[in-house]
């Protein structure tokens, strides 16, 4: 990159500085995408506490609209938006750890960051799922129902 500028005198002086890289040379590392996967879930985080602001809206507003709502929430759409809801709140707190852990000047060697940034990975899901159990067997249960019915 040449960027223009000026000396004493006013005339043009050509000087080249160095492009900082592109993130398309970077190696992808593990941490590089939980960082952005911690601002997206911080995003979804916000968008899924607008939907809970409407719910309690919704109570608030009487039994017809909430009944909407509840319908809403029970459906399957509503099911996976709830579930993606939980799963990025566990991510963004298990994130939030990880970097309250850093704060407090410790995890800093190689091996201590890939360590957590695991853990930060495989955490979320396995609470996830396991605060999800009865929904997703009953889910496979009607899933195996609706098969047999077909076949």
């Amino acid at each position: 990159m040449i960027v223009m500028d000026t000396c004493q005198n006013d005339a043009p002086l050509m000087k080249s500085r160095p492009l900082s890289p592109h993130i398309q040379i970077y190696r992808w590392t593990l941490t590089m995408a939980l960082s952005i996967l911690h601002r997206a879930t911080g995003v979804a985080l916000y968008a899924g506490t607008a939907l809970l602001a409407a719910w309690l809206v919704a109570i608030a507003l009487g039994a017809s609209a909430h009944a909407y709502v509840q319908n809403m929430i029970t459906s399957p759409y509503g099911q996976i938006v709830l579930f993606l809801y939980c799963w990025a709140f566990l991510h963004h707190l298990c994130g939030g750890i990880r970097h309250f852990i850093w704060d407090m000047g410790f995890g800093f060697q190689l091996r201590h960051v890939e360590w957590l940034a695991r853990l930060a990975t495989a955490l979320p899901i396995i609470i996830t799922l396991l605060l999800w159990r009865d929904a997703l067997l009953s889910w496979r249960d009607a899933l195996m129902h609706l098969i047999a019915g077909l076949l």
